[in-house]
């Protein structure tokens, strides 16, 4: 098959497995951290600590139930470890300007696709394609918002009930001079570890020449344990990926043609409308913090603040569902329709 744009959606049964119910003391540290996030009213707006603004809409959405967990999880369940790290990573995203960053303003530094997100791997993780051998520009800051651009985006597109990503590194016709500076390395290693904690699901790297595997012998001292075990080397593919979401190029049946005029607007619209669906529900449920990350993302549950009246005895609220939940509309801006369905790519003549 032949595609020019994202998935939209896994291929049917690639789903993960279904989280562990929480202890009795996880819960309680859960119900404490709640608790203490709900109380902030202003937060640093840089690392400095120096001024302070009051929490956004987009921030409180942002920190869901899930988010809260991922925390907790990623400092084994230290309370006050989570709570420093949670606000360490609310500075640093208003600092860094996480979300502001439009798709008109990376988009010169994606013009030859050296990033792509494209399908969804055998558990329902979106995979992002890192291909080096499509750089197209010199190293600078900018390169680095660009990696978290695209994180952002790859995040927005994960199905219900799946938190964490599939980077798949493909290493094949890249120089000496694909492999970033040491100072870059360090910095995008320590935004993963430190601000997308639990988000890592598998790293896929193919193709490694000498100097690539030079390279990762001299950054393996940054790496985190935990992310080292993440990371597998040369292994097929097709074993990671069902084969109809995977390039052809990387051992699948996807014909995948970058088409920057194509793509990237095609990127941008999947993944607003992600975010304005997310944000429609948080709105209809109360813009509870702590909201469910399933409800939020479109799956079979229902908000917080529902599963709290139903406990409670009171008459449930009605979970907003969305009747074209899995449709996509046509993109703006001249686009050509590009018909993104779910399950399905988009398609052009082979």
């Amino acid at each position: 098959m032949s595609t020019i744009g994202p998935f939209a959606e896994p291929v049917p049964g690639c789903k993960p497995a279904p989280p562990a119910a929480l202890t009795a003391d996880q819960q309680s540290k859960y119900d404490q951290i709640l608790t203490e996030v709900q109380s902030w009213e202003s937060l640093p707006t840089t690392k400095a600590g120096t001024e302070t603004a009051p929490l956004s809409d987009d921030e409180r959405l942002w920190l869901t139930r899930e988010c809260l967990l991922r925390y907790l999880r990623a400092t084994k369940w230290n309370l006050q470890q989570a709570i420093t790290r949670l606000k360490a990573t609310m500075a640093w995203r208003r600092e860094f300007g996480t979300d502001t960053f439009t798709a008109e303003y990376i988009s010169e530094e994606n013009a030859k696709g050296k990033q792509v997100q494209l399908g969804f791997d055998k558990e329902g993780r979106p995979c992002l394609y890192l291909l080096p051998q499509n750089q197209n520009t010199k190293p600078s800051q900018k390169q680095v918002e660009h990696l978290v651009y695209m994180l952002e985006r790859t995040l927005d597109l994960h199905p219900p009930g799946q938190e964490g990503l599939a980077l798949l590194i493909d290493f094949r016709n890249t120089g000496a001079g694909g492999t970033p500076p040491m100072s870059i390395s360090k910095q995008v290693l320590d935004i993963l570890q430190s601000h997308y904690p639990e988000r890592l699901g598998r790293a896929l790297l193919t193709h490694l020449p000498w100097y690539v595997t030079a390279f990762l012998k001299l950054i393996g001292p940054f790496i985190d344990p935990v992310t080292k075990t993440k990371i597998k080397y040369n292994e097929p593919l097709v074993d990671h990926v069902p084969a109809s979401q995977l390039m052809v190029a990387s051992g699948g049946e996807v014909d995948f043609k970058y088409d920057h005029s194509i793509y990237w607007p095609a990127l941008d619209k999947m993944a607003a409308e992600r975010r304005q669906q997310r944000q429609e529900r948080w709105e209809k449920a109360g813009k509870l913090i702590g909201e469910s990350e399933i409800y939020l993302w479109g799956g079979e549950e229902g908000s917080v603040g529902a599963k709290k009246e139903a406990v409670e005895g009171k008459a449930p609220v009605a979970t907003p569902r969305d009747p074209d939940k899995n449709g996509e509309s046509e993109l703006v801006g001249g686009v050509e329709k590009l018909d993104i369905k779910t399950a399905e790519p988009v398609k052009v003549a082979a």
